[in-house]
C-alpha cells in the first residue's frame, strides 16, 4: 500500500492525543487517568508488533501469546520508565529493546505456568481477544523486520481510527467510508464520480473532500509520530523511517 503521506510533505497538526504521548507515559508513575490512558493505548498499539517479533524468532504460537502476555504484565507492573527516559530515544526502538531484554532471560530460566499474576489495571486479556493472532513468520524478513512492518502498520491503523472517530463525530461517518477507500490507491477502488454520485455530490465536492482528508491524515500522521519520539527534532527521521519501512 502506497502512504499517502511523505516525509517532507507532512504538515503540523495542532492536536494533542495525551492517550498517545511518549511524555505522558514517562509521567505515568501515578495513577492519573491521562497514565492509565497511555499505557493502555502502548498495549493496544504494540502488542502485534511485538508478538510478530517473537513469532519470528521461532516461538510456537501459544507460547508467543503467553510471552507478550508476560512482557507487558512485568513491564505494567515494573513501569521502568527511568531507563527510556535516560535513553531519550524513539519509543519504537524501546519498547523492542525491552522485549530482547525480557526474552533473553526468559530463555535463562523456565517460564512460569501463570503470566500476569497480580492485578492490573489494565486488562491484557482484552487487548488479547482483540488482536489477530493467525500471522506468520515471513521467511524473507528478519525479526526486527517484521516488528518494524507491524508498526508501521499499527500507527497508520491507529491514524485511521482517529480520523473515523474525528468525522463520526462530526456527521460525515459515511463521507469517510468511501473516501478512506481512496487512500490506499489500489486497484478496484471507486472512482471520485462514483462516490459522488452515490453520496448527492458532485465530482467536484468529492475531489475537495479528499483533498481536504487527505491534509488531515497527514496532520494525524504527524502527530502520532511526534507522541513516540523524545524531542521535536526527531519526528522527521522518523517519519522517513515509517515510510522507508512500507516500502520494503
Amino acid at each position: 500500500m502506497n502512504s499517502p503521506a511523505t516525509a517532507n510533505d507532512a504538515e503540523p497538526g495542532g492536536g494533542i492525543f495525551a492517550t498517545t504521548h511518549w511524555s505522558v507515559v514517562l509521567a505515568a508513575q501515578g495513577e492519573s487517568t491521562a497514565a492509565q490512558a497511555a499505557l493502555e493505548t502502548l498495549c493496544r498499539t504494540y502488542w502485534m508488533p511485538l508478538y510478530a517479533f517473537i513469532r519470528r524468532e521461532g516461538w510456537p504460537v501459544e507460547e508467543a501469546k503467553d510471552l507478550t502476555q508476560g512482557f507487558f504484565a512485568r513491564w505494567l507492573e515494573r513501569r521502568d520508565f527511568e531507563a527510556a527516559r535516560r535513553e531519550k530515544g524513539r519509543l519504537r526502538s524501546y519498547m523492542l529493546a525491552s522485549l530482547k531484554h525480557f526474552l533473553a532471560n526468559e530463555r535463562n530460566r523456565a517460564m512460569t505456568a501463570k503470566r500476569g499474576h497480580g492485578e492490573t489495571p489494565i486488562s491484557l486479556e482484552e487487548i488479547a481477544e482483540h488482536q489477530r493472532f493467525d500471522l506468520e513468520p515471513v521467511e524473507a524478513l528478519t525479526a526486527d523486520q517484521i516488528y518494524e512492518r507491524q508498526w508501521a502498520t499499527a500507527v497508520l491503523d491507529q491514524v485511521l481510527a482517529s480520523l473515523d472517530h474525528e468525522y463520526r463525530d462530526s456527521g460525515r461517518g459515511l463521507l469517510f467510508d468511501r473516501l478512506k477507500t481512496l487512500l490506499a490507491d489500489e486497484p478496484g477502488h471507486p472512482s471520485q464520480a462514483q462516490i459522488g454520485a452515490e453520496l448527492g455530490m458532485t465530482e467536484n465536492a468529492v475531489k475537495q473532500a479528499f483533498h481536504r482528508l487527505r491534509l488531515r491524515y497527514r496532520e494525524v500522521l504527524r502527530e502520532q509520530i511526534a507522541h513516540t519520539v523524545a524531542t521535536p527534532a526527531e519526528v522527521e527521521d522518523e517519519l522517513r523511517h515509517l515510510i522507508a519501512v512500507l516500502r520494503t
